[in-house]
């Protein structure tokens, strides 16, 4: 058993989560005779890179825990500063900071700040890397700039749910390539900031009629919502923000997206809106719903196609074949009576992005059958650290940090209650202190805001430590800052508290 399975396993008492031993077999496809879950529209080489940056980026932070149970059983030996540099090298690829291991003979170490410096450290040097650990599979993505544009839009502005299984939503579960057309913001419960996305609206929507981008004449901006839920356990592994609540989830979300459209056209005119997506994920199995619009764009909670059958009904089919049969599928759905009536199908370019969505989906359902044994071990929380107020996309990966959105703590408390909750369970019931990084970004162009991107990280730390001053007070919540130029090379640079409040 590696190390991330045992601190899970050391999890299981308190945390959110669940074994799959207990649960049914994958609902996609059971490995058997005559049965090797092998779909002709998978794409296996694209499946295998993934699988290595997966492991790449894990590897960096499965190590911790026995490093440090290393360290702790020879802290009081006489050469145990320089010993234990030489083991943290080697065995973490950094060194860890003196204040932390000088005083061990006298006070014994502080095992849950070192537990934090490195969690932050690990997930710096998986920022720093990002690109060359992406290398290898971004350009095999199934949907990337050109398609995008080809289907008629110039951004595409998705907002998941902060839940961590969500954090791999774009590479993964949708096989989106990262690209400067695609803008990925997540909230709790997807409950998506309506002002802030009329202003992002506004901005993409000022460059393309000021020509600042060629190309972009006839294409429309994207607004996708993606909320979530659990099939193997939907009373208590759903979305948080909604209480588990399937239903509350879908219609939260649906709801943010029409109130966008509505309050652009109010804003200025009919026609003006954006096209707008509603998407759910199975966190336990990686399938989606998509919800299909109809001609005026409208959405239905109950007008879906379920990825998750369409790999089941089409496992055996030839390529073709199984393409033929998505689309029937969309059709269908799109010709549904009922409760889940609409008027027309879908506008063209939105139609051909769904359809790629739901193919590349296909990739993902069988990369959790060979790598997950078709759902996911942990079917909860398993995330490392909270990344508070803006998050850094330079790294997309299930479960690797619960993100609260926030310019304040004040106005993002639900959310980062949410966290703290989720690390109570994951860390501190069992002596872990909840690692949590402070995170904005800030533009070069603009003369003075780095340093008051600073100072807004400060701000929000103080106010954090303040909120969960007995978690502080106990040393059971670590906080880093850290900012990122959204124009220049600097990514995630981390923020020592005695910087000059004016200076670099």
């Amino acid at each position: 058993m590696n190390t991330r399975k045992r601190l899970a396993a050391m999890r299981a008492a308190g945390a959110i989560q669940q074994s799959s031993e207990a649960l049914p077999a994958n609902p996609a496809c059971v490995v058997g005779q005559g049965q090797r879950c092998q779909h002709a529209l998978v794409d296996g080489e694209l499946n295998r890179r993934l699988f290595e940056y997966e492991n790449t980026v894990r590897g960096r932070f499965s190590p911790i825990v026995d490093t440090l149970k290393t360290l702790s059983a020879f802290q009081h030996e006489l050469d145990f500063v320089s010993r234990a540099q030489r083991v943290a090298q080697d065995r973490l690829g950094y060194t860890l900071p003196e204040s932390l291991l000088g005083e061990a003979w006298v006070s014994g170490l502080d095992l849950r700040a070192l537990h934090s410096h490195c969690i932050f450290r690990s997930f710096r040097e998986s920022v720093e890397r990002a690109d060359i650990d992406r290398a290898s599979w971004v350009e095999r993505m199934a949907i990337n700039k050109a398609f995008l544009n080809e289907c008629g839009y110039h951004t595409v502005d998705v907002s998941p749910c902060a839940d961590g299984r969500l954090q791999g939503v774009l590479p993964f579960v949708m096989r989106i390539a990262p690209n400067d057309a695609v803008f990925n913001k997540a909230y709790a419960g997807a409950l998506f900031d309506v002002e802030g996305d009329i202003a992002d609206w506004s901005q993409r929507e000022l460059a393309r009629l000021s020509g600042a981008f060629p190309g972009w004449d006839n294409t429309n901006y994207l607004k996708i919502a993606v909320y979530h839920y659990s099939t193997s356990s939907p009373g208590d592994q759903g979305c948080a923000a909604h209480g588990s609540n399937d239903n509350k989830a879908v219609q939260a979300a649906l709801g943010r997206l029409n109130e966008l459209r509505l309050a652009i056209e109010n804003t200025f005119g009919i026609g003006a809106a954006p096209d707008i997506l509603l998407i759910g994920v199975d966190t336990d199995t990686d399938g989606i719903r998509v919800h299909i619009p109809d001609a005026s764009g409208e959405l239905n909670p109950q007008r879906y196609v379920d990825s998750i059958v369409l790999y089941r009904e089409t496992i055996d089919m030839n390529a073709d074949q199984a393409r033929n049969a998505i689309e029937t599928a969309v059709a269908a759905s799109e010709q549904a009576d009922g409760w889940a009536r609409g008027q027309g199908g879908a506008p063209a370019g939105l139609r051909r992005l769904i359809l790629r969505l739901l193919e590349a989906n296909l990739s993902q359902i069988e990369y959790v059958i060979q790598h997950h044994a078709g759902r996911y071990s942990v079917i909860g929380h398993d995330e490392d650290f909270i990344c508070a107020g803006e998050a850094t996309n330079y790294v997309q990966l299930r479960n690797k940090f619960y993100y609260a959105h926030l310019d304040t703590v004040e106005e993002g408390a639900a959310d980062m209650d949410v966290g703290i909750k989720i690390f109570t369970g994951l860390n501190i019931r069992h002596g872990l202190a909840a690692p949590v990084l402070v995170h904005f970004h800030y533009s070069s162009r603009v003369p003075g805001a780095r340093e008051r991107a600073v100072l807004r990280c400060k701000r929000v730390k103080a106010a954090i430590l303040s909120r969960y001053a007995e978690l502080t007070d106990k040393g059971l919540l670590h906080c880093q800052m850290a900012v990122s130029d959204h124009e220049g090379s600097e990514r995630c640079v981390f923020v020592e508290d005695d910087i000059e409040e004016h200076g670099h």
